[in-house]
């Protein structure tokens, strides 16, 4: 029995390809109906972390946004969510009051797991989701 693979169904922000060309993966993957989207950090258009804490998370939900748009997504078809905080003990909270007051929108919510670490490649946030692709 002879197996074929079916190229992976990529989903590219406007303008941040050459970044995740030159990081080598994909920013999200359409597949089976959901768009499975790689973690999100507050990087800049070359890449490097925004440097408050408040503005990074902005900007990682930013970056996040813009994958959803190109997929024809919004964060209302997001079902399940990872976040991933660099001591969260002290920047939870912070966190979070950012999320609620400016992104996360109305009940019904996804669902949601923090996990706490001690390094991002020098961000202190990452967020990573599985949305429901339009019919």
């Amino acid at each position: 029995m002879t197996q074929t693979h079916q190229k992976r169904d990529v989903v590219f922000p406007p303008g941040r390809q050459a970044l995740y060309e030159q990081n080598r993966y994909s920013p999200a993957v359409r597949a089976g109906g959901l768009l499975f989207v790689s973690g999100q950090v507050g990087s800049r258009a070359d890449g490097s972390p925004e440097p408050e804490l408040e503005a990074q998370v902005r900007l990682a939900f930013d970056n996040l946004n813009a994958i959803l748009r190109a997929a024809r997504c919004s964060f209302d078809d997001v079902v399940d969510v990872t976040v991933f905080i660099v001591n969260p003990e002290a920047h939870f909270q912070r966190i979070w009051d950012i999320v609620q007051a400016g992104y996360w929108g109305e009940a019904p919510h996804p669902t949601v797991t923090a996990v706490g670490v001690t390094w991002l490649y020098g961000f202190q946030f990452e967020i990573k989701v599985v949305a429901k692709l339009p019919d």
